[in-house]
């Protein structure tokens, strides 16, 4: 499966794993295999991370969590206490190592090495000036948070592939219709 990066930011690429949260709810990870590739296409590691089922289920848990506290702090809300422990519990774990070779650096770690890169993500996210520029997309059906930094602050949408291109050529159609009528 190929996963999509746009957000410039592991933990807001990883959030999506679950497409239209609250509509379709698709879930893209589901199988273990899933989120190693995922960590893997995300460069956090080079070579796949074992994961297992019960691994997997943590790997859920841990994103859900960190969707709430990225969503509580779009909203201007209180993340939950459980939430918020379940990340630092993961935070506090060793990352990927890095490791200068003749060919470039390489990066290695297990499930939990990866884990903790996300969550360490997820809190620099919001000890970052990042945080003040957090949005939804406006698609409706779209559930990914993204780092506004255009110019005048007024994006719309987390890519221009896929939800941008979708809500202009939707925009055109129906200005095509008016034009006719």
């Amino acid at each position: 499966m190929r996963f999509e990066f746009i957000a410039d930011r592991p933990v807001l690429d990883f959030l999506p794993t679950v497409a239209e949260r609250g509509h379709a709810d698709v879930e893209q990870l589901t199988a273990p295999t899933d989120f190693a590739e995922w960590a893997v296409q995300a460069g956090i590691v080079e070579r796949a991370p074992d994961v297992d089922e019960a691994g997997l289920r943590h790997v859920k848990a841990l994103r859900e969590a960190m969707f709430r506290l990225v969503q509580a702090l779009i909203d201007g809300t209180e993340a939950a206490t459980t939430d918020r422990e379940l990340v630092n519990g993961a935070a506090a774990g060793p990352l990927p190592t890095l490791r200068l070779d003749v060919d470039g650096v390489h990066r290695n770690g297990d499930l939990n090495s990866v884990l903790t890169a996300l969550a360490r993500d997820c809190l620099e996210l919001h000890a970052s000036d990042d945080r003040l520029a957090l949005r939804w997309c406006a698609d409706e059906h779209c559930t990914r948070a993204f780092v506004d930094r255009s110019r005048g602050a007024r994006r719309r949408w987390c890519g221009m592939r896929g939800c941008g291109d979708r809500a202009k050529a939707a925009a055109y159609r129906q200005r095509r219709r008016t034009t006719i009528l």
